[in-house]
């Protein structure tokens, strides 16, 4: 059985690097990476990403002010609150996994990896990195993320 999270971070790397028109395509393209699934499932998997198929442009990921998107954008962030070599961020429900995706496709220094749930997100921190230094690539990924940040 694969992880919900191991399809939610392969489809959104799919649309974000390649114009896909129907789900079959984006059936072959997860066998393709091992992930076999339902097409009822990989509906399901597009709903909770907020990923929708634009007429003659294809699937599409969500994007703040995108005419398309119905319902809150995956790159709102409910919160951000560091501690430690630890940041968490919270999430509208099923878009912790496209937001830990976005910050894992934009690799950085500071930031070591992330974990996914449905509505957070875990940063793993490297040491001798500032909240500042890691702010500073938050925002390279997610513009409006200072305006969460809890002090």
């Amino acid at each position: 059985m694969q992880n919900i999270q191991t399809r939610h971070k392969a489809l959104i790397q799919i649309i974000s690097q390649e114009t896909i028109y129907s789900q079959e395509e984006l059936q072959e393209k997860l066998r393709q990476q091992g992930i076999v699934t339902t097409q009822a499932t990989l509906s399901r998997d597009l709903k909770a990403l907020r990923i929708l198929k634009v007429p003659g442009e294809g699937y599409r990921l969500p994007q703040p002010g995108n005419r398309f998107l119905a319902g809150p954008s995956p790159t709102s962030v409910v919160s951000l609150e560091f501690s430690g070599q630890l940041a968490v961020i919270k999430t509208q429900p099923g878009f912790a996994p496209a937001i830990a995706s976005l910050i894992d496709h934009h690799p950085s220094r500071p930031i070591m990896g992330t974990i996914a749930g449905d509505d957070t997100a875990l940063l793993i921190l490297r040491l001798g990195f500032t909240s500042a230094q890691v702010m500073d690539v938050l925002e390279k990924v997610l513009p409006d993320i200072k305006s969460h940040l809890i002090a």
